[in-house]
């Protein structure tokens, strides 16, 4: 009663904690109501419902658990609710679940402490998945919302996506997600949603949009970048016929998702694919960063970019495509833009710098003068960008001016300039000093003392190192705005000191410039939370993103009557690729909804699929429990022992335990010190994957850990397992790295099987395939017993076996020696101080210290051996022997 009472109190007066839009309460009110999988647009953020959902249960009488977040995720909803972290013992998270409330769980954790019966079941209130796109069958995701469903029919689950791309990729992909997270219910809204549609029509941002016409080289450069992907395309085509390839086309080489349509479509085929396919993959790659580059880099940044490809070995490696008329004419035209006809260096500005500066200098403060009598006090701009490379070099270029920023750039890639340029000249010495000071303090900061001497070369500090360490900055004009202000002259400066900068409490006579990347290190809150605290007047696109459009929108409207209506500058390129990406991706996004609202029309749920009767696993578990024996008077009814496998704590980062479980297989999660899987008493399995296999044979680990599988138990396996997406065989470079052959692996496993015979090696092409081998091999045995399996890591296997506190290499050593057996290493390197000590032993010590009399002869004598110098007049004399019957008959005549 009390928890119920509760809600309703909390769920009435919604609109007092965390306010939503009107589409936002309905989204809610429907998934509070039901077990279901919302998939909202990108931009659409849920992070509003995922709060509002979480205030309703904050109650000491709820228990709910939130998985498959990232740290971001994590970190802002535990801020915004003041959550604790979950203890890294076992026995006090146990405490904490017994106290309720909010929890951020791994999936891992939470599938061990589910098994163990940490948690209590039944209490739980419900579970929360977000980023329902990652989750499959196979997945830990799925594995702990099975184990929770079978124990408790009553608790809510709630799946949450951004990504409706990524239900399209597979087939019937969105009905396999729907079927793991145990939901009957698809929840559907996009952009084009008639209610998303009036809610953000309540309040809209003034938005201007800026085409802006490309430079003369650029157009052509980019004529000829499409050219030479259209040719790769084609190519591509024409030798893989029979492959599906309608999704790699020119148009969707431009959008941010191309790898991953390069991976759903080719990785499975990965190994089938000639070298010459992949190397047109490959090219595909550097062609799209190309045509990127072009429109948002400086053109030294892109000449250097380009230059990196114009190389004898790179020609040698690429799929020809530097050799066709379009890639002479890229060059030329790349080089074009840094040096005039005369051959002086006279870079090319990038048309956006100056749209930019006239935007910062002379609009945004003439419409403030008109709307504020004048008054620039405080007034807040903020140029968002795609990436920290272009943070940077906006903040450069507004600082120190474009000139001085293009030639430090072109003096650090040591391009060639004209040593007449005045420019060049007056800065020559101030980049040399720069570099030099820069060697000297690579990693460290300036001194306060130093500040003074740090001033006249502080303008130009390290760019690069910059670009990928910082992607926030704060600027203020350091002088009046005057029309028409000359670009090489800048009138910005940094405010220092922004990791501590409290922007709330600041209040400045200047506009406050911020420059910041749409994801702050890929943090998909970073945008929300900027606009939030800086409530900035005026929003500069630099770059095109949709996600940021649509969570400007949801910032406007949620703001209140009396506040100022934001003025948006979405810059764009116009009729190029930038343009083209963006447009791809919206078109994209709508076809992936369109196909999700097919299919949720067609599509079959069936109503136990939720998991609350026992229907559901009765049908997809491929074990009885129970069975009938005929012989026994009126077919009686006989209980069967349901299978169990122990498996290690560490294989639970694999996809096998949660295949395992769900042939009907329970599972008993313990720290085990010999093997991976106990199947029965007798039967124990090592699983490796290739590259385990290939680290456990180059170290020697591997030989240990069949020694210990091969004295303790009968029946030792070890399980070599591929992924299902390779190759199945050991020949190539596909498998094995460039230092060691598959006739080498092969070599090294035919050693061990030598000297272990009972060891039995089982090859598996999946996890899939292993947990039906395993399923079989439990048909009709007994199941292990958890205390002789732990009993098994006790004192009597640690000095026999604790093989990784040994250096490898003297192990090695040592094992090769004569006298030296599998028996009596370990005491050899237990009871040794070293090898030195080792040589000065006498026969009787030896024998002491090896237990047994003739290896210690063995050992002894080995060691001690004097190795003489083989004589040559000798070697001379056994070479006549070589033919003693040619001899003999001589010797006859």
């Amino acid at each position: 009663m009390e928890q119920s009472e509760d809600i309703e109190a909390k769920l009435s007066n919604l609109d007092c904690k965390y306010g939503m839009l009107p589409f936002e309460k309905q989204i809610f009110m429907d998934l509070f109501e039901m077990d279901a999988l919302l998939i909202m647009a990108k931009g659409l953020n849920y992070n509003t419902i995922l709060a509002n959902f979480l205030w309703v249960h904050k109650h000491s009488s709820h228990l709910v658990l939130i998985i498959n977040s990232n740290d971001h995720q994590e970190r802002y909803f535990s801020e915004k609710f003041k959550l604790t972290a979950l203890p890294t013992l076992g026995s006090e998270r146990e405490k904490v679940y017994l106290e309720g409330g909010i929890h951020f769980i791994s999936t891992r954790i939470l599938v061990v402490d589910l098994l163990k019966n940490r948690i209590p079941i039944s209490q739980i209130t419900g579970i929360i998945v977000l980023r329902a796109h990652t989750v499959l069958e196979s997945c830990q995701e799925a594995f702990a919302l099975r184990l929770y469903r079978q124990h408790n029919k009553t608790g809510f689950i709630k799946a949450m996506s951004n990504s409706p791309i990524s239900f399209t990729f597979g087939y019937h992909q969105v009905e396999k997600v729907m079927r793991a997270l145990f939901v009957t219910e698809l929840l559907l809204w996009p952009r084009f949603h008639g209610n998303v549609i009036k809610s953000l029509k309540s309040r809209i941002a003034e938005v201007v949009e800026i085409h802006i016409p490309l430079s003369t080289n650029v157009s052509h450069i980019q004529t000829c970048l499409i050219d030479i992907i259209n040719h790769t395309v084609k190519e591509l085509k024409s030798i893989n016929r029979n492959l599906d390839m309608q999704e790699i086309t020119t148009e969707n080489c431009l959008t941010k998702k191309f790898h991953k349509i390069l991976q759903s479509q080719l990785d499975c085929v990965w190994h089938q694919l000639s070298t010459r396919t992949k190397e047109y993959i490959q090219d595909l790659k550097i062609l799209r960063s190309m045509i990127l580059n072009v429109l948002h880099d400086d053109c030294v940044s892109f000449y250097a970019l380009v230059n990196k490809y114009r190389t004898p070995e790179y020609a040698q490696i690429n799929s020809g495509w530097i050799l066709l008329e379009s890639a002479e004419q890229l060059f030329r035209l790349a080089r074009g833009r840094l040096y005039n006809p005369n051959n002086e260096f006279d870079p090319e500005l990038p048309p956006k710098w100056k749209i930019l500066s006239e935007l910062l200098v002379d609009e945004i403060p003439e419409e403030v003068k008109k709307k504020q009598d004048g008054n620039l006090k405080n007034t807040k701009i903020l140029i968002l960008c795609q990436d920290n490379r272009t943070c940077s070099q906006l903040n450069h270029y507004l600082t120190i001016g474009p000139s001085k920023y293009l030639l430090y750039m072109a003096f650090r890639r040591d391009l060639t300039i004209n040593a007449v340029s005045s420019k060049y000249k007056d800065y020559k010495h101030e980049f040399e000093k720069k570099d030099t000071k820069s060697e000297k303090n690579k990693n460290t900061k300036i001194n306060a003392e130093e500040n003074e001497e740090a001033k006249e070369i502080d303008t130009c500090e390290d760019f690069e190192a910059d670009e990928s360490n910082k992607c926030n900055y704060v600027l203020t004009l350091s002088q009046v705005p005057q029309k028409n202000k000359d670009l090489d002259e800048s009138i910005f400066e940094p405010i220092t000191q922004i990791d501590n900068l409290d922007i709330t409490q600041m209040e400045n006579d200047k506009p406050l410039i911020f420059i910041q990347t749409f994801k702050e290190n890929g943090n998909n809150f970073s945008l929300e939370q900027s606009l939030e605290i800086l409530r900035p007047e005026y929003i500069i696109l630099y770059h095109s993103d949709v996600s940021a459009v649509r969570q400007i929108e949801l910032f406007e409207c949620r703001k209140k009557p009396n506040e100022v209506t934001c003025k948006v500058y979405f810059m764009i390129h116009d009729k190029t690729a930038e343009e083209q990406a963006y447009l791809t991706s919206l078109k994209r996004e709508k076809q992936a909804f369109e196909l999700l609202i097919e299919t949720k029309s067609t599509m079959v749920v069936p109503k136990y699929q939720d998991g609350k009767t026992d229907e559901y696993f009765n049908l997809n578990v491929e074990d009885d429990i129970e069975t009938v024996d005929t012989r026994k008077a009126g077919g009686q009814s006989q209980l069967k022992e349901k299978p169990l496998v122990i498996v290690d704590m560490r294989e639970f980062r694999s996809d096998l335990p949660a295949l395992l479980h769900k042939k009907g297989i329970n599972i008993e999660p313990v720290t085990i010190a010999i093997g991976d899987y106990i199947l029965t008493p007798e039967i124990c399995v090592e699983r490796k994957s290739i590259s385990d296999l290939i680290g456990s044979l180059n170290s020697g680990r591997l030989f240990t850990q069949c020694t210990q599988m091969c004295r303790n138990y009968t029946r030792p396996i070890l399980l070599i397992e591929f992924d299902q997406n390779k190759p199945f065989n050991l020949q190539g470079n596909l498998v094995v790295s460039s230092d060691i052959s598959g006739a080498n692996i092969q070599q090294k496993l035919q050693l061990l099987t030598i000297h272990f015979p009972r060891l039995k090696l089982v090859w598996s092409p999946s996890p899939y395939a292993t947990a039906e081998l395993f399923y079989e091999l439990k048909q009709g045995r007994k199941n292990p017993n958890v205390a002789e399996a732990l009993a098994l890591s006790g004192e009597n296997t640690a000095d026999d076996m604790n093989y990784e506190r040994y250096n490898v290499l003297v192990h090695d050593f040592v094992q090769k020696l004569p006298g030296v057996t599998t028996k009596n290493i370990s005491r050899i390197l237990n009871r040794g101080v070293s090898l030195h000590h080792l040589l000065s032993l006498t026969k009787n010590q030896l024998e002491d210290l090896i237990e047994n009399k003739n290896e210690a002869d063995t050992l002894h004598s080995i060691l001690h051996m004097k190795a003489k110098p083989a004589d040559a007049a000798e070697d001379k004399k056994f070479g006549k022997k070589k033919f003693p019957r040619r001899q003999m008959y001589k010797n006859k005549q």
